[in-house]
């Protein structure tokens, strides 16, 4: 069978060798580079990178600076009596002493609200129990991995498309050639009724269905056309090149011996889908051990070195050092941090079930591509002989009718066959490295 599978990919000029495709691959390292999703993911990866440093700053003090400057008028007052206290008592003194060393005082009324006041401080702040930070750091620290599986998920799925955009390229390529093979026979057999009704010997009817047939080989080759440029635009774009930018056809090379050895494969590890669901898990469980945590009390520190005083003054009496501690303990909230442990437990058995479907789908992924590729062996197989078949009839048919023993309607019928045994072979020919492109998708588990 891999004999058989080998002359009839020769036949097309597809080459099997161990080495990868030059093209093929300057593509995929193109997309690796410049993929615009992929720079994307990237980005995101760096954010958590930057999340989790940022969760851990919180462990250390915080320094701030602040001022508090007032402006007031008005307002409620205190009114204190010192005139009416001691103005008697001053003037008794002075007639006593026959002086004048104590003055009259007048009745003071001070406003609450203070007046060109300021308040300049520096705050030193520091948490010394929070829980709530050992697992936010915890969380920011599987949010990464989360981000990684993310990239190397869509690393791998970017190298298939890349791949399959590039084969059906190729398929189309290869469709054009056929179709402008099969132009030259109608061509040439338009040319032969031509001659002969020019000579006598012909029919007009011939002539007219020829026409027909180099109309429609024409059709064929511009939809060919429309779909090696179509190819060309989704292959551009996920390279995030210019949409007319040249793409280059090469044979593919296909190690008949590592497909025949993918298809007995199996996964010896687990995929990054399968780790991303369970990092998703293992968030979930953190939180869940986070909200259980409730009732440990948070405990901070803070100390506040300043100046405050009225008229901008700054001296030894407006200088200040204070220092502090918050203390804080959930007596009651309604029963909030009961329903978060609930709904944490719910996550985790939701994403319980998640896994075991994923599970199954890569499962049954792995299967249907491994099918797929034997399906494409035996299609490519089966069009290997019915190209040999249609080549040898066409080749009978076309010298019988030159000869008149062989009818137009019989020729075109052989050369439509032979047209559609090739475009099958190139079909079945993509087809298959298509096939195997998706089977690479199921096995590998670091394609880039």
């Amino acid at each position: 069978m891999k004999t058989k599978l080998l002359i009839a990919l020769s036949f097309l000029g597809i080459y099997f060798q161990a080495s990868g495709q030059n093209f093929l691959d300057k593509y995929i390292q193109e997309g690796l580079e410049n993929n615009l999703t992929l720079q994307e993911k990237n980005i995101s990866l760096q954010q958590s990178l930057l999340a989790l440093q940022t969760a851990k700053s919180y462990y250390l003090p915080a320094v701030d600076f602040g001022v508090l400057y007032n402006l007031a008028s008005g307002g409620r007052t205190i009114n204190v009596p010192i005139g009416d206290l001691l103005n008697g008592v001053y003037a008794t003194l002075n007639q006593l002493t026959e002086s004048n060393q104590f003055p009259q005082l007048n009745n003071i009324s001070e406003q609450f609200l203070p007046n060109n006041f300021y308040d300049a401080r520096i705050r030193v702040s520091m948490p010394l129990i929070n829980p709530d930070l050992k697992f936010q750091k915890q969380i920011r620290t599987q949010q990464i991995l989360v981000n990684e599986y993310d990239l190397a998920i869509y690393k791998a799925s970017l190298i298939q498309d890349i791949k399959t955009a590039y084969f059906q390229f190729c398929t189309a390529h290869k469709a054009i050639e056929v179709f402008e093979s099969s132009k030259e026979l109608v061509e040439r057999n338009l040319k032969d009724n031509q001659s002969l009704l020019k000579n006598g010997k012909g029919l007009p009817a011939s002539v007219l269905r020829a026409e027909a047939e180099v109309e429609n080989i024409n059709a064929l080759l511009i939809e060919a056309y429309n779909k090696k440029k179509n190819a060309s635009y989704y292959l551009n774009f996920l390279l995030n090149k210019n949409l007319e930018a040249n793409v280059e056809f090469e044979e593919p090379r296909i190690d008949l011996d590592d497909l025949h050895q993918a298809l007995q494969e199996e996964p010896s590890q687990q995929r990054p889908e399968q780790k991303q669901v369970q990092t998703f898990k293992s968030i979930k469980e953190t939180q869940l051990v986070q909200s259980k945590n409730y009732w440990v009390p948070r405990l901070s520190t803070f100390a506040d070195f300043g100046s405050q005083a009225f008229d901008f003054e700054f001296n030894n009496q407006s200088r200040y050092a204070f220092f502090g501690l918050n203390l804080a303990f959930p007596l009651f909230q309604g029963g909030r941090s009961r329903h978060q442990i609930q709904q944490s437990q719910f996550e985790i058995e939701k994403i319980q079930f998640q896994e075991n479907l994923l599970d199954q789908k890569l499962a049954m992924d792995l299967k249907m591509a491994k099918n797929e590729v034997l399906s494409k062996q035996a299609a490519l197989k089966s069009s290997e002989i019915k190209l040999n078949s249609s080549l040898a009839y066409l080749r009978l048919v076309d010298r019988g009718f030159k000869e008149g023993s062989n009818s137009l309607i019989e020729f075109i019928d052989a050369r439509n066959q032979y047209t559609q045994a090739s475009l099958q072979q190139t079909i079945n020919t993509y087809g298959l490295l298509i096939s195997q492109a998706n089977l690479e998708r199921q096995l590998s588990f670091e394609t880039y």
